[in-house]
């Protein structure tokens, strides 16, 4: 296996984050600004963050540039005086052309200064519990009161279900079911839930000329890479720069790799003694996705060598979860552009779009 790896899929939240904590190290001021809301056309989700030091030098984003001058300035105030504070902007503020949503959007903003303790504002030691949790790749939940009270960091894996009887508890496994920051009434007054789940990966059997765009692409949206092949003629890092390697047969890498829930796999090698193991191997496991390239005459004699009655005996239900031939049907032809219908479908899969 390569010891080479993919940074590129570390969300922007870990970068906020370790600036906002560094400067609070460092001796200056800070404050945390989080998309609590959003209505209509926003250009940032919910969850989304920036930090600002007193000096006025921020990193991140919670509109895109659109209201960062306002947001900042409100930093700043809140830096001076501790505590938080709700900010909202929308086409019913006075100033909606000046902060650019006055196309019908509107976002709502929580800022908060960087406390070293539990008050007047976020404590240093949440903003660090919550980057050891990212970096352990332990689902958590951080439920911030927009009322300025303590914050909670919550596991996902010991909250109730959803019908249970604990509010919170409930939440959190809401959000993170639908992956997705939002601010629920829980009991006491609102709070925003951010989950923080495991890392999306996409693992790519074939070292082929499409896995190097699609490779690429995965890694702007947020995928962590691994790219599988046995041949290492075609898994070189000259090829695959930057992109995590396993020079492995395709079953046994996949065992190893343990995809999960959060896991795609794209098997692009068009070879079945390559891409038939793979198959097999994913089908096994939880992976949300999982995808063959071929035509559709390629791909209905694949079913007939997986399955039963002389296949390999792969269940007709888990042969239904294969997506072949791979992709959106955009009418893709070039080797990018069967990437960009391959990543297509994957995130419309893993956002229930497809």
């Amino acid at each position: 296996m390569s010891e080479r790896t993919n940074d590129r899929a570390t969300h922007d939240l870990d970068a906020v984050v370790r600036q906002a904590l560094a400067w609070r190290v460092a001796g200056r001021k800070v404050a945390l600004a989080t998309v609590a809301r959003t209505w209509g056309s926003s250009p940032r989700p919910a969850g989304s963050k920036l930090a600002v030091n007193d000096a006025a030098e921020f990193v991140g984003s919670v509109s895109g540039g659109c209201i960062e001058g306002a947001v900042i300035q409100e930093a700043l105030e809140v830096m001076a005086t501790g505590g938080s504070r709700v900010l909202a902007f929308g086409v019913s503020d006075e100033t909606a052309w000046e902060v650019g949503l006055a196309c019908g959007g509107k976002v709502e903003v929580f800022v908060e200064a960087v406390a070293p303790d539990a008050g007047g504002g976020v404590a240093r030691a949440v903003l660090e519990a919550l980057l050891d949790a990212r970096t352990a790749h332990r689902q958590v939940v951080l439920v911030t009161p927009l009322d300025g009270s303590a914050h909670r960091l919550v596991p996902v894996a010991t909250s109730a279900a959803e019908d249970g009887d604990d509010p919170v508890a409930v939440a959190v496994a809401a959000v993170a079911r639908r992956d997705q920051a939002e601010v629920i009434d829980a009991g006491g007054g609102p709070r925003l839930f951010e989950p923080q789940l495991a890392p999306l990966r996409l693992i790519i059997v074939g070292a082929v000329h499409v896995a190097q765009p699609l490779a690429e692409m995965a890694g702007l949206a947020g995928f962590a890479v691994t790219i599988v092949d046995p041949r290492r003629a075609f898994a070189t890092a000259a090829r695959f720069p930057e992109q995590a390697l396993v020079v492995r047969w395709p079953d046994v890498a996949i065992a190893e790799l343990a995809p999960d829930a959060r896991t795609a796999i794209v098997t692009l090698t068009h070879d079945p003694k390559l891409d038939d193991p793979a198959l097999i191997a994913a089908l096994a496991t939880p992976a949300f996705y999982v995808g063959c390239l071929g035509s559709t005459k390629t791909h209905a004699s694949r079913r007939v060598r997986l399955g039963g009655a002389g296949g390999q005996g792969v269940a007709a239900a888990a042969l239904d979860r294969l997506r072949g031939p791979v992709g959106l049907r955009i009418g893709a032809r070039t080797p990018p552009e069967i990437a960009v219908a391959i990543l297509a479908e994957i995130v419309a899969t893993l956002r229930g779009a497809a």
